[in-house]
């Protein structure tokens, strides 16, 4: 079974309060998944919109996966998560790799299902992007204080 899902994840300051949302899309079936945080940033809302999208699969499936965030794309595709779970969570000038416990739950959920990621320009008309971003802003304004 194939299944697209567009993520995007939006923070109020950064670190501040935050929101995600992924829309999945199945044939003619559509899902629609979002949540926010008090305090977070912008790269956990989006690392948290893959997650919860690819978690919410009940079973192994081919997935596309678009995000217009090249630190998530560019993290699996490039290997970067990897390198940094292999040296312990380190980057390659040895400074701690930020949200460790993030990037191994994804990179064992891409283990799970057989994932292609796909990066597209944020608020340059993606249907499905602009979607996720006005969810994903709005989930962060419940979270202001």
């Amino acid at each position: 079974m194939h299944v697209s899902i567009y993520t995007d994840g939006s923070c109020k300051s950064n670190p501040g309060p935050g929101g995600w949302c992924a829309i999945l899309v199945c044939g003619d079936a559509e899902k629609m998944l979002s949540g926010g945080e008090l305090l977070t940033t912008n790269n956990r809302m989006e690392l948290t919109a893959v997650i919860e999208a690819l978690g919410a699969l009940k079973k192994p499936c081919d997935v596309t996966l678009v995000s217009d965030s090249q630190y998530v794309v560019n993290g699996i595709t490039k290997g970067w998560a990897k390198s940094w779970q292999k040296r312990g969570w380190k980057k390659s000038d040895g400074k701690p790799a930020l949200n460790p416990e993030l990037w191994e739950r994804l990179i064992d959920l891409c283990d799970t299902h057989n994932v292609t990621f796909e990066w597209t320009r944020g608020h340059a008309g993606h249907e499905y992007n602009e979607r996720c971003d006005t969810i994903a802003q709005a989930e962060a304004e419940k979270h202001r204080t």
